[in-house]
């Protein structure tokens, strides 16, 4: 069993005999090219835009002030193995919410940490996730099948990703481009994968509160130990709640767009001579308010009947990793979730008597999901001899059930709309690795799956399709020396067919067809100036056949007001090609620099949308062309600390189906952050200049004023706050 990792400090500081870090070795840092970057990076006087090459420049030689022995090796768990960060020929991005410099909550306060990563809101909380421009990003009345798979300690919670909160959470991984190999349909785009914290060695916890602008508190709690020598447990328990950031002018309030969140989880591990078992059993409750679009586009609403956004969720999971021989591994794992969603809004974002030409409306979509999968796998060891020649293998099959109700309570359905829809997924994979000659290693791997659907709504509507889909990989790495890895991998994914069932939508419009996914790419990592840098570097080019784009038509009313109607189709082809790098860096003796960069290209090669849209040659949805995160902290002596971080991203299109984009943005949040024995603080301001960016857009007509005429509407991110927060442990 590992121990939990503290909040951020750098592994720089010793511990002496009362436990307690002491002042960092200095004696190699003297004065020169580090120093001028503290003063350049304290009181820039150039804009945090064009300083930041030539920080990275200052920093690659700024090696004489470092010492050794500051990167720890990182294990990730969302392989057939576990495996760590380094000798992995994949791109992964692994965020550690305890690093941040502010305490997190859910997983959408940091994805902006990973290049190539974005998610979508229209609701309390993001629930959908975009990895290299491929993703969904909403469900209304229609069935999705995920792009991006989202598992929570072995539970598949793909699609209800508002209860993935971050509180005693280990590390978040996220694996950029399709697993078709180990995780098949539910991850073309890719797959996050959250660990929690594992029971620790000698009894421990600790007691956490926050507070912040717009009424935010919080309240955790957690307790961690051994029940004997063999087995541990540990409780993490948390409420969190907020006013949001909105203000309702009609109703005169602040709180429609409240947060109101509760976690509970209790983690059991018992580890023997041969074999570790993991049960992890959770409770998640959100009652949120939603109340997030203004006829102004603005965060002052006008909604009478103030939408929620709740959503119950219990999970359990199991996994046995058992030794049969001393060269034979057995895992066994099976996970459960169980949701109840409540998701509705005022459609008119008015109240009754606004305007002559006004509609009043409030849609509600009331969701009982329930997911069970299995997965059952043999084999071998891998070797830990260089020399060693002989082939590893993997040999599994996986299973998974899902069932979804739906009642839908409309104030255009005369009576409530109700639907039912049920997915089974079963697969066979394997895997082959070889060792050859000069530290060259070949993998090839494949998986099929077969995946059947049964959908009957109220309307008599009813489809039951059948896909048989093949997933696979190709890997060839090289360790060139320690520490430095290079692979070229060609990979395969897929996602199966569907149907749109939403409002008045064709018949011809119905049903669509798989996508497949061809993914090559490129990789290095490695370690530079005697480990002082950390790199991972990533090229890829993803060729899209039978994309699924999800996009939107509307359609007038008999009293004016507008339908607007989601549907999913196919189109020809496309690609999604770019770059992704990822650089932990010390400066200095005191000061740390993490940076994560990608580059994405996105086209339609072929597709013509509804009426006469042609989206030949223009950018996919969701896919900005960059993105960016920098983190610098700073460490004044063994108890403060402070950080800064600067994220940006390019402008990206709302929607396939307008050309209404977000435009580029930057942020600066800064923290403050204090350690001194069992205390410990932060202080953090979040979008230091207030900057104004979106995480939803939708185009249509909702504002009688101009008699509905067609539009963008946005939902704001979250605007200038500041907050605090208290550890004491025990």
């Amino acid at each position: 069993m590992s121990l939990p990792k503290g909040w951020p400090r750098p592994e720089i500081l010793t511990v002496e005999a009362d436990n307690r870090p002491s002042e960092p070795d200095l004696v190699n840092s003297g004065v020169g090219i580090g120093d001028a970057l503290q003063g350049s990076f304290i009181g820039a006087t150039m804009s945090y835009k064009s300083s930041i090459p030539l920080i990275l420049v200052i920093a690659l030689f700024s090696a004489s002030a470092w010492s050794k022995d500051w990167i720890e090796e990182i294990v990730v768990r969302a392989e057939f193995r576990d495996t760590t960060l380094e000798s992995m020929a994949s791109s992964i991005a692994l965020i550690d919410p305890e690093r941040s410099l502010a305490a997190v909550n859910h997983l959408e306060e940091v994805l902006s940490r990973a290049a190539n990563v974005n998610y979508s809101s229209g609701a309390s909380r993001a629930r959908y996730f975009q990895i290299r421009g491929v993703g969904e990003r909403g469900q209304f009345i229609e069935p999705i099948n995920p792009s991006v798979g989202l598992i929570f300690d072995g539970v598949d919670l793909s699609g209800v990703g508002t209860v993935a909160s971050l509180f005693d959470v280990r590390q978040v991984e996220i694996l950029r481009g399709p697993q078709g190999t180990v995780y098949g349909a539910n991850s073309l785009a890719g797959t996050i994968n959250i660990v929690s914290n594992d029971p620790t060695e000698e009894f421990e916890g600790f007691v956490e509160a926050e507070v912040g602008e717009y009424a935010a508190r919080g309240l955790g709690v957690v307790m961690s130990g051994p029940i004997n020598q063999k087995s541990g447990l540990r409780l993490s328990a948390k409420r969190y709640r907020q006013d949001g950031f909105i203000k309702n002018v009609h109703l005169g309030v602040a709180d429609t767009n409240a947060k109101d969140e509760i976690i509970l989880r209790l983690k059991y591990v018992i580890e023997t001579d041969d074999s570790v078992y993991r049960f992890n059993l959770g409770r998640l409750e959100v009652n949120n308010g939603y109340d997030a679009f203004s006829l102004d586009n603005n965060r002052l609403t006008r909604s009478d009947e103030p939408g929620a956004d709740d959503q119950d969720t219990t999970i359990f999971s199991l996994a046995i990793d058992k030794d049969l021989a001393d060269n034979l591994e057995l895992v066994f794992s099976a996970g459960f979730g169980k949701s109840d969603i409540s998701y509705g809004y005022d459609e008119d974002w008015t109240f009754v008597g606004f305007d002559p030409w006004e509609y009043s409306s409030k849609d509600l979509y009331e969701r009982q999901v329930g997911s069970l999968s299995y997965q059952l796998r043999l084999m071998s060891k891998e070797s830990k001899n260089s020399n060693d020649s002989s082939f590893g293998w993997v040999a599994g099959v996986y299973g998974y059930h899902h069932d979804l109700d739906l009642v839908r309570r409309y104030t255009y359905l005369v009576d409530p709309f109700s639907s039912s829809y049920e997915v089974d997924r079963f697969a066979v994979y394997g895997e082959l690795s070889k060792k050859l000659s000069g530290d060259w290693v070949i993998r090839m791997g494949l998986r099929g799956e077969n995946l059947g659907m049964g959908y009957l709504d109220s309307t008599a509507l009813q489809y039951d399709p059948d896909d048989f889909l093949v997933g696979g990989r190709a890997l060839v790495e090289r360790t060139m020396r320690p520490g430095q890895l290079v692979y070229l991998g060609i990979h395969r994914g897929y996602k199966s067919g569907g149907f749109n069932t939403d409002g008045s939508i064709d018949e011809d419009l119905r049903l669509f067809g798989p996508e497949g996914l061809w993914n090559f790419e490129l990789g290095y990592k490695g370690l530079y100036l005697d480990e002082y840098i950390q790199m991972r570097a990533t090229i890829f080019h993803m060729k899209r056949s039978d994309i699924q784009i999800s996009t939107s038509i509307t359609r007038e009313r008999n009293d004016g007001s507008s339908e607007f109607i989601e549907y999913t189709g196919n189109a020809a082809e496309g690609f999604n090609r770019g770059a992704e790098v990822d650089l932990r860096i010390r400066a200095m003796d005191r000061l740390f620099f993490d940076l994560s960069v990608g580059w994405l290209d996105t086209n339609f090669s072929s597709y013509r949308g509804a009426g006469d849209q042609v989206l030949v040659g223009r950018d996919q949805a969701h896919a900005p062309n960059y993105q960016f995160h920098v983190g610098a902290e700073y460490v004044f002596n063994s108890r403060w600390a402070f950080h800064v971080d600067l994220e940006g991203k390019d402008s990206f299109f709302f929607s396939d189906g307008h050309d209404s984009d977000s435009g580029s943005y930057e942020l600066i949040n800064l923290g403050l952050s204090f350690q001194g024995g069992r205390w410990e603080g932060k202080a953090w301001l979040k979008n230091a200049t207030d900057k104004d960016y979106f995480v939803r857009g939708y185009f249509f007509g909702n504002d009688p004023r101009d008699f509905y005429e067609p539009r963008v509407w946005t939902q704001l991110g979250y605007p200038r706050h500041f907050g605090l927060s208290l550890r004491a442990s025990f």
